[in-house]
């Protein structure tokens, strides 16, 4: 079970570095993996929202439709939260590239 645990934050810590270099498919990953549950990451709307929301500006055509599907099951307030995330994500990584 550790080892399993292991490669699955592997996983996800390896998207994370793959996004932070621009990657846009990286985002739309994490968005998969946060709306199910998979590679270790357990189900969370919010996360999958906010990384959908930023492969879709990022010019990956399927995530805004995705990022509709989970809409769906949230709250305004969650929804809110989400895209709150994903402007200081785009705030920080800017930063970092200047």
């Amino acid at each position: 079970m550790g080892n399993s645990f292991k490669s699955a934050q592997f996983l996800l810590d390896s998207r994370i570095e793959d996004a932070l270099r621009g990657r846009p498919e990286a985002l739309f990953d994490l968005g998969v993996c946060y709306q199910t549950g998979t590679a270790g990451a357990g189900v969370d709307l919010i996360e999958a929202h906010k990384w959908f929301n930023l492969a879709a500006v990022s010019g990956i055509a399927e995530a805004a439709d995705a990022r509709a599907d989970v809409a769906e099951d949230m709250t305004a307030r969650e929804i809110a939260e989400a895209q709150r995330q994903a402007r200081a994500w785009l705030s920080m990584t800017q930063r970092r590239a200047a």
